[in-house]
């Protein structure tokens, strides 16, 4: 008989001025009732977040899917992937919605939002790879100096 309840992954850390404590758990017993033709397994993210200054606690919890199986991935590898989607949010979102100020754009209709996200997704991840740690600083320099531009273009 397979494992149904594999044991959780318990992580704790001290960051952004707080302790946060997740437990990830993992499960294939609902894999033959859900309607989703590719489950492999849920999962449970439970977290508590202690402010150290204040001492106040939140506590969340948040469910998932995923298409791996438990051979490929277990409670630990998927609290990291979960985690790792905050890299994402941070690295390239937060730089759009901040440096490009996406938000306010006035671009609604048609095909137009997608290609300026794409565009500026496009800049983002030169500026990345020619080893700009700031998006912003990258895009004040290079707007002065139209050679190194094109350069970084390849052009």
């Amino acid at each position: 008989m397979r494992n149904l309840f594999p044991p959780p992954a318990v992580t704790v850390e001290k960051a952004h001025g707080r302790f946060e404590k997740r437990t990830v758990q993992t499960s294939t017993a609902l894999n033959d009732y859900l309607g989703f033709p590719y489950v492999g397994q849920v999962f449970r993210i439970f977290r508590t977040a202690t402010n150290c200054k204040t001492g106040k606690t939140r506590q969340e919890t948040a469910y998932g899917i995923t298409s791996l199986r438990h051979s490929q991935a277990d409670a630990r590898q998927i609290g990291e992937l979960a985690r790792g989607q905050w890299q994402i949010e941070n690295r390239l979102h937060w730089v759009r919605d901040v440096t490009f100020d996406e938000d306010r754009s006035q671009v609604r209709t048609g095909a137009g939002p997608r290609v300026l996200a794409s565009l500026r997704n496009f800049a983002i991840s030169c500026l990345r790879l020619a080893g700009y740690k700031s998006i912003a600083r990258g895009l004040r320099r290079l707007s002065w100096n139209w050679k190194a531009l094109l350069n970084l273009l390849g052009i």
